[in-house]
């Protein structure tokens, strides 16, 4: 299941974990689960996770089958 966190330092974005994927960083804007990339540096004192309801116009998945589905798209 992905993990969604806000982070002090990347107030525009979201930052989630993606079980082996790892983590990933992505505009908190539509669609933009699209522009998602490897985040690094993170510093976890800075992170707080949040339900993962709050990125629903992202485009990001909101289950492991809605995961899996999008990768095979």
């Amino acid at each position: 299941m992905i993990k969604l966190y806000r982070s002090a330092t990347h107030p525009r974005h979201w930052v989630a974990y993606v079980p082996g994927d790892g983590w990933v960083v992505f505009p908190a804007m539509e669609n933009g689960w699209s522009l998602r990339h490897p985040a690094r540096g993170l510093d976890p004192i800075h992170l707080r996770e949040v339900p993962l309801s709050r990125a629903d116009n992202t485009g990001c998945p909101q289950t492991e089958h809605a995961l899996e589905y999008a990768e095979v798209a």
